[in-house]
């Protein structure tokens, strides 16, 4: 009898124990890694997607980026907004991003002429207004009263696309002006305006909209031949590709369309 008892004491824990590597064998465990295993590919941890926009698309692309957010949780939407010439320089210069947003053509050539971005889509224009302080100190009403040497303006940098426009509606209107600062992009320009630094400047409409009864905007018939056209388009080496690219499919939807329109753009 001790001796079936102890035969059965050294063979029931040897037979556990096949069973528990039997076990290991089983599909339950190996699914279970391959579940977690594909959790984490799905989830993909935190995802960025980088966007080089015109200063003029600040308020409207910010509002697009917290919509883009809300519509791919755990994705966050980086922005750099700037002069798109300079920005047009950083790309080309190697910057990583994944989408470019310009405030003209030209500004995109720069890219595309590097093969760095995909076909353009021209999303919206824009045209500039005189931009006065609410108290318009200079009694500005028109154009050609941005010529008289008693007047300070501020306007953009010429080589920017605000600064280009700002030429060639001066140059419609056959007047020559003198500024007393020249800024590197329309969001600085206003601000000498809001500041009451300058009595007058030309920015672009949806700037002075943007900022809220501190200016007065002056709309002008020069401003018709100086409109700029948006083109939008996705990076040849953006990181995150195809977030980028629905990024685009945003700013080209209805939904997109309302709030540039809201803003001030015009359709192209």
């Amino acid at each position: 009898m001790f001796r079936r008892l102890s035969r059965w004491a050294i063979a029931l824990p040897v037979a556990l124990a096949l069973a528990g590597l039997s076990g290991c064998g089983s599909g339950d465990p190996a699914t279970s890694t391959t579940s977690a295993s594909s959790s984490a590919s799905a989830g993909g941890g935190a995802k960025e997607v980088t966007v080089f926009a015109a200063a003029s698309l600040t308020g409207t692309f910010t509002e697009l980026g917290k919509t883009f957010e809300g519509a791919h949780p755990g994705t966050t939407v980086k922005f750099n907004f700037g002069s798109s010439a300079t920005l047009a320089q950083q790309i080309t210069q190697g910057a990583p991003a994944d989408v470019f947003a310009a405030a003209s053509p030209a500004t995109m050539k720069t890219v595309t002429d590097a093969s760095l971005a995909s076909a353009p889509t021209t999303f919206v224009r824009n045209k500039l207004q005189i931009a006065v302080p609410k108290d318009n100190p200079a009694k500005v009403d028109e154009l050609k009263d941005l010529a008289d040497s008693k007047v300070k303006v501020a306007l953009c940098a010429e080589q920017v696309p605000c600064g280009a426009a700002a030429v060639k509606a001066l140059d419609a209107a056959g007047l020559k002006v003198t500024p007393v600062t020249l800024e590197q992009d329309v969001k600085a320009t206003l601000t000498k305006v809001e500041l009451g630094e300058v009595d007058a400047a030309l920015v672009y409409r949806t700037d002075v909209i943007a900022s809220v009864g501190k200016v007065q905007g002056i709309e002008f018939p020069e401003a018709d031949k100086a409109i700029n056209d948006y083109p939008i388009a996705t990076l040849a080496k953006a990181p995150a590709g195809d977030l980028g690219k629905q990024f685009v499919d945003l700013v080209l939807s209805q939904q997109g369309k309302d709030v540039l329109a809201k803003a001030g753009f015009e359709a192209p």
